[in-house]
């Protein structure tokens, strides 16, 4: 396929038994992403600062996971608390993006470090020219590298692959908060990618420790899409004291914190839960062809009032899944003195 050839439909999360298509799928994204960003940055949509334009990146897809992405914009709906709005930004070219990465190195993940560390870089080999990042891991401190955003892959190749330590509790929610508050200056599409296997547990003995309902708030206000990968991993329940059968203790898988399906699905990210580590790296790179493959809609919102707004997204054919936040905060602006 001629590498100037614009993509039509790409397979987003298929059956994780399907890996080897899903691996090719990646494969080949990356290369059209990298050829095609150049000319596709020429012609992204204009999001005007001088009128507030409430910006939505959604994705579609059928039943089982492929990503639709050649639909035009009379096929999507966008309502304001209940009331359609007129589409005034629409565009299938890739929007840049800029994102945190968290990863998990909370104890639990000893074993698995390395293949979280390949995980990761087959994320960032995915990003294109345009898109910048900054990573971050979260255990008994929670660290975001570099000191601003890069969109230079040898660097944050290098942060993955620095030896840091695996040891301590798990401050998920914090750390997401310090994600959203990183990407709080950005301009345009912005996007926290965090990988955990377990539950918030931050067990730092404070009153100061952020809920989900902090960071789902903060998220929406800030535009800041999340997605999120969770890892089920396998446990040794505590021993018998009474001896006899199972005196040595059970094996118990222990799924991923609930918030995460719930972070994403409100913010419009994705959310994807596996039961192999051996998964992980099709996993991260699918999200990276998510990202390169979404409709940017954007329309004017009929009131400014400082408040949280509900939003509604439908598209036709009404058979396909579409993906986007279900939020947004309609800021008043400053009036000019």
């Amino acid at each position: 396929m001629p590498a100037d050839k614009p993509a039509v439909m790409w397979p987003h999360q298929e059956s994780m038994k399907n890996r080897a298509l899903l691996c090719l799928a990646s494969a080949l994204a990356a290369v059209t992403a990298q050829s095609s960003t150049s000319a596709q940055q020429s012609q992204q949509p204009t999001f005007r600062s001088g009128a507030k334009t409430v910006a939505v990146y959604a994705t579609v897809t059928e039943k089982d996971g492929r990503m639709i992405t050649n639909l035009t914009r009379d096929a999507f709906e966008i309502r304001d608390n209940g009331k359609p709005q007129p589409l005034t930004v629409f565009s299938t070219d890739v929007q840049p993006v800029s994102v945190v990465m968290m990863l998990d190195r909370s104890g639990s993940m000893r074993g698995n470090t390395r293949l979280v560390e390949q995980a990761a870089e087959a994320f960032v080999r995915n990003l294109g020219p345009g898109d910048a990042a900054r990573i971050g891991t979260f255990a008994d401190r929670i660290v975001i590298q570099p000191e601003g955003f890069t969109s230079d892959q040898s660097a944050l190749l290098r942060i993955l692959r620095s030896d840091l330590p695996v040891t301590g509790p798990t401050p998920l929610w914090n750390a997401i908060e310090d994600a959203v508050s990183a990407l709080k200056e950005r301009e345009g599409r912005k996007v926290v990618l965090v990988f955990s296997d377990g539950g918030d547990a931050p067990a730092n003995f404070t009153v100061n420790n952020r809920s989900i309902m902090d960071v789902m708030r903060d998220a929406q206000q800030d535009d800041v899409m999340v997605y999120a990968i969770g890892l089920q991993t396998t446990v040794l329940l505590g021993r018998n004291p009474r001896g006899g059968i199972g005196s040595m203790g059970s094996m118990t898988s222990v799924r991923p914190d609930p918030g995460l399906a719930r972070i994403a699905d409100e913010t419009g990210g994705g959310y994807f839960e596996l039961n192999r580590s051996e998964e992980l790296s099709n996993t991260f790179a699918a999200v990276a062809d998510e990202l390169h493959h979404q409709y940017a809609l954007g329309f004017e919102p009929p009131r400014l009032d400082d408040r949280m707004h509900k939003l509604e997204i439908k598209v036709t054919p009404t058979k396909l899944k579409v993906r986007a936040r279900k939020e947004y905060f309609a800021e008043r602006q400053p009036s000019n003195p």
